[in-house]
């Protein structure tokens, strides 16, 4: 099988990627599992863009910086903003059904959030379940494009480069994939390949992400020959339903954004005296509070309470939030919801250019996998999706342009298990990923210090070793790609944490507790077989 474009990953970027290219491309989506599950699926926020005539493009620069804590790049963030209308046009094309506020005038126009961070309401949204409206939108479209083929149900094992095949050059052509329900491995080549695979939360213990986000396209993307960059900077949600049976369910920001508070177990306030915005300060200093509160107290969680506005307001504005904490028996209109922070967004990733290109001829990185500069060392809320749809149409303008030049990917050769067996020990790839997750989350969480890093750089390296060695020796399953890929993500986070002897943003050290003069920071970049950077300490 060879396609003129190969698309790994199915969510806001890889969908947006795949329906922004022209229709005589020969075009291959593939999704781990059905074709729109995944992070953007549960999105409930919004996108941000500049709508409102009070607003501009400057201020919703100005917050990105600001989040960004002098690690975002500016021309990267004024192309995304810039871009961000047209972006939101184009979906409202598509009749995404997105919440509409009735004016004086008869007339109807896109109802704004505001959240954390933001300046001026800008948050584009779809009730309080934007990702679930985007997402099927840009499915039911996919789906009925004759020139896409999906491979749903699938799992890339890795890509397919020139080095790989012993030639010199480095170009991507196509990749293995492992088909989940036949367990076998197919060949798929490409003259372009494009990684829109989401991002690694799942490396975390507690996460309110899918269970798909391990991080796959960074380590194919690493053991490519790619940089990666800022992977130290993991930004945890302060607010994930904090139930036994909820696992993963987020409570978005645009709670907050419409006068949630954020109490004690006592039900005193505290936000104010970590920050002068309370409830609305960027994301990074909501959830160090709240940890900070849990660990002084001993709690098992806080408290978000939105209860003291109006019911039919909180039920029409958040329909989604109201009716699943109903069914673990919350009623949110009435009582406070209790929540702790996790794992929310890779906020670094595979170095890309403006096209979203990467230093692999014939490969791109789009949405969460990737890093662009536009979220430094801290996201704002909503302009992940925002990211996806601007890089995924850039990526496809460039595709569009440079696909005449490239020639046809060479005859690949098949996926060799001849020399592997089925494994009778999937107990170790188990094991191995509960160790992986817990460690992370006790070493290399919300704050570091550098012997809990220097911990789990030494149980990393063991869990490489012990992976690899499997890896080599038995068939591939679904599981021990995500394993193999959480590790390899692990390893990077580590690094790049290590690396930066500072605390900003979201990477936060009880040993480099000061950050360094604006400006004179860096971003994080390694590369492969190269030594790791060093950021300076504060003088």
């Amino acid at each position: 099988m060879d396609y003129d474009v190969l698309i790994l990953g199915s969510g806001a970027a890889g969908l947006t990627l795949a329906l922004r290219l022209p229709r005589s491309l020969r075009i291959a989506v593939v999704s781990k599992g059905p074709l729109k599950e995944g992070s953007s699926l549960y999105a409930q926020g919004g996108i941000s863009a500049v709508l409102d005539d009070a607003d501009s493009v400057e201020a919703h620069v100005a917050d990105t910086l600001d989040a960004g804590a002098g690690l975002t790049d500016p021309e990267t963030a004024r192309l995304v903003a810039s871009r961000a209308p047209a972006c939101i046009d184009w979906l409202v094309n598509l009749q995404v059904p997105f919440s509409t506020l009735q004016n004086a005038d008869g007339t109807t126009s896109l109802h704004l959030h505001k959240e954390g961070g933001h300046s001026h309401r800008r948050i584009v949204h779809a009730a309080d379940a934007t990702g679930e409206a985007v997402e099927t939108t840009l499915e039911g479209l996919t789906r009925a494009r004759d020139n896409i083929t999906l491979f749903e149900h699938h799992i890339a094992v890795d890509l397919i480069t020139a080095r790989l095949l012993g030639q010199d050059q480095n170009r991507c052509h196509g990749a293995y994939l492992l088909d989940r329900e036949r367990e076998q491995v197919i060949t798929v080549a490409a003259r372009k390949t494009v990684l829109a695979t989401g991002g690694a939360s799942k490396v975390y213990l507690y996460t309110s992400n899918p269970d798909g986000a391990t991080g796959d396209g960074i380590a194919m993307a690493w053991r490519a020959g790619c940089q990666v960059a800022n992977m130290e900077f993991n930004q945890f949600h302060p607010t994930c339903l904090y139930h036994p049976d909820a696992k993963t369910f987020l409570i978005s920001e645009a709670v907050r954004g419409e006068g949630g508070v954020l109490r004690l177990p006592d039900g005193s306030q505290f936000m104010d005296r970590f920050d002068p915005r309370g409830e609305l300060a960027p994301r990074d200093i909501v959830a160090r509070a709240i940890d900070h509160e849990m660990k002084r107290l001993g709690a098992d969680c806080l408290y978000l309470d939105i209860s003291h506005r109006d019911a039919a307001f909180i039920r029409s504005h958040f329909p989604t939030i109201h009716a699943r904490c109903l069914e673990y028996g919350i009623d949110i209109t009435r009582e406070p919801i209790p929540v702790v922070p996790a794992a929310h967004y890779t906020c670094g990733g595979v170095v890309v250019d403006t096209h979203g290109h990467t230093a692999v001829a014939g490969l791109y990185a789009i949405g969460e996998c990737s890093y662009t500069g536009l979220h430094g060392a801290n996201r704002l809320a909503s302009n992940s999706l925002l990211e996806c749809l601007v890089y995924g149409s850039a990526a496809a303008v460039h595709i569009a342009k440079t696909m005449t030049p490239v020639p046809q990917p060479p005859s690949l050769p098949a996926w060799d298990e001849s020399r592997v067996t089925d494994s009778d020990e999937q107990v170790v790839v188990s094991h191995n990923w509960d160790e992986l997750r817990r460690f992370m989350w006790d070493y290399v969480g919300i704050v570091r210090t550098n012997k809990r890093l220097e911990r789990a750089r030494r149980r990393i390296e063991l869990l490489q070793r012990e992976i690899q060695e499997y890896y080599g020796n038995f068939r591939v399953t679904g599981d021990l790609l995500e394993l193999r890929n959480l590790a390899m993500v692990a390893e990077l986070i580590i690094r790049c944490a290590q690396a930066r002897r500072e605390s900003r943003g979201l990477h936060f050290s009880l040993d480099y507790p000061e950050q360094r003069t604006a400006g004179t920071s860096t971003p994080t970049i390694l590369t492969p077989g190269q030594p790791d950077p060093v950021v300076p300490a504060s003088p």
